[in-house]
């Protein structure tokens, strides 16, 4: 079982993942938006940002450089939000069985 002082520390780097995921979406897209507006589930498609086939594109690149993890056609699910982002470019915030 994990203690609080652990859960903490991943609620932490959740917390750092998703703020700089938020500010790479918004300078390498250049977006008129504050990263602070973007929630962390907020659909990145459809009624969420709106984003294309182009932007996950950009992304995609901004990701390899900024996190080095690379993405495959398979895993494009990821983009779904910025949460589902965080978990795959820092697996440590998946919470693990005990």
């Amino acid at each position: 079982m994990s203690t609080l002082e652990e859960l903490r520390a991943v609620a932490d780097a959740r917390r750092q993942t998703c703020t700089q995921i938020k500010k790479m979406i918004v300078t390498r897209l250049d977006l008129m938006i504050d990263p602070e507006w973007i929630t962390d589930d907020q659909p990145l498609f459809g009624r969420g940002l709106e984003l294309d086939s182009l932007d996950v594109l950009e992304l995609y690149v901004a990701i390899e450089a900024e996190f080095g993890v690379a993405l495959y056609d398979s895993e494009m699910s990821v983009f779904g939000s910025v949460g589902r982002l965080a978990e795959h470019v820092n697996p440590a915030l998946v919470e693990q069985p005990a």
